[in-house]
């Protein structure tokens, strides 16, 4: 069978693999057919992934078909379509026994620290398989980018109407404004990138849009009327932008950060103080998450269709990155058909 393999940063090859045997118990053989592309596949392509080792398969984001299932398939059988949970957890650290499975101590991410989808067909455990009778694969394919912003979300315990900033609007960032919205709290987004702020306000209703290049406490302030946000999301994965992001916090606010960087945060621990900021983190998603998300997306209160503006074969992978890796990103949501 077919697989893309990132051989090290900036290369990938085309390799013939062994077809997966039958699937044991518990277990699901499935065709791949929809991987979304995100930043971490971007990072490991230009090798600034810290967790990516090499040669490594991509591809965590996942709309799948069942082949076949083993015993003690929870229910799935052939033809069913998944979205995939892609955190293979050990399921008793401590994490796991507390329902905390994003943040599991063996957690292994496909795609990351194992291999992912970029191939024909893998066997994944049924535990981590979430289906839909009535959702497309394009909009399962999403499911576990929203995952990430419907768990950050949960980790802020915003209130109706609270006021919220949401630094970063790529997939993830709009991945939380959903989630924001869905709490009924004020959502106003800042970026860099003019293309996604406009996106935001005619794809997502977001009605307040900050460009962040300059005088971003000003355009805050005027926003809210001299106030500042109570809840901060830096989505963006920039050491910079997360530093930066503590000024725009509230007195008595919370800050979480929901992209990573491969170094340290350091803040100003007398003004962190002064305000006493609530400092979060959060990683992943959980199982009950997704099955959240796919049921929201199909009663229609969450639509991800226009967020697809880019679709690429398996055979367009290599150019299509380097294109992407090297540019300003123009599109929203990629997706590679399978």
């Amino acid at each position: 069978m077919r697989a893309v393999v990132l051989e090290k940063p900036g290369k990938f090859a085309l390799e013939e693999l062994e077809t997966p045997e039958e699937p044991g118990s518990g277990e699901a053989l499935v065709y791949v057919r929809r991987i979304g592309v995100c930043g971490t596949d971007l990072h490991a392509f230009r090798g600034s992934h810290p967790l990516v080792e090499y040669p490594r398969i991509l591809g965590h984001e996942l709309g799948v078909e069942v082949i076949a299932v083993g015993e003690n398939n929870n229910g799935l059988k052939v033809g069913d379509r998944c979205a995939v949970e892609p955190y293979l957890t050990c399921g008793s650290c401590v994490a796991c026994r507390r329902g905390r499975t994003n943040c599991c101590v063996e957690l292994k991410c496909l795609g990351v620290h194992t291999d992912g989808g970029m191939q024909d067909k893998m066997i994944l455990p049924v535990s981590k398989l979430h289906k839909s009778d009535t959702l497309s694969l394009d909009q399962l394919v999403l499911v576990e980018t929203l995952g990430i912003g419907a768990h950050a979300v949960e980790r802020a315990f915003l209130s109706p109407g609270e006021r919220v900033l949401v630094i970063g609007v790529g997939p993830i960032g709009m991945s939380v404004i959903e989630f924001v919205k869905q709490k009924q709290a004020q959502v106003i987004a800042m970026d860099l990138n003019q293309r996604r702020l406009d996106f935001c306000s005619r794809e997502l209703g977001v009605e307040h849009c900050i460009q962040g290049k300059a005088n971003a406490i000003e355009q805050l302030q005027e926003t809210l009327s001299g106030a500042l946000p109570t809840t901060v999301f830096d989505c963006t994965g920039s050491s910079q932008s997360m530093m930066n992001a503590f000024q725009y916090v509230a007195h008595s606010g919370t800050l979480l950060f929901v992209g990573l960087f491969s170094g340290n945060v350091t803040f100003h621990d007398p003004e962190f103080h002064m305000r006493e900021l609530t400092l979060l983190s959060s990683r992943n998603a959980t199982g009950k998450e997704h099955e959240q998300i796919i049921k929201l997306m199909e009663s229609g209160r969450i639509a991800v269709g226009s967020w697809i503006t880019h679709r690429i074969s398996s055979s367009s992978i290599a150019e299509s990155f380097s294109q992407w890796v090297n540019a300003e990103s123009a599109h929203i949501k990629a997706i590679i058909d399978w």
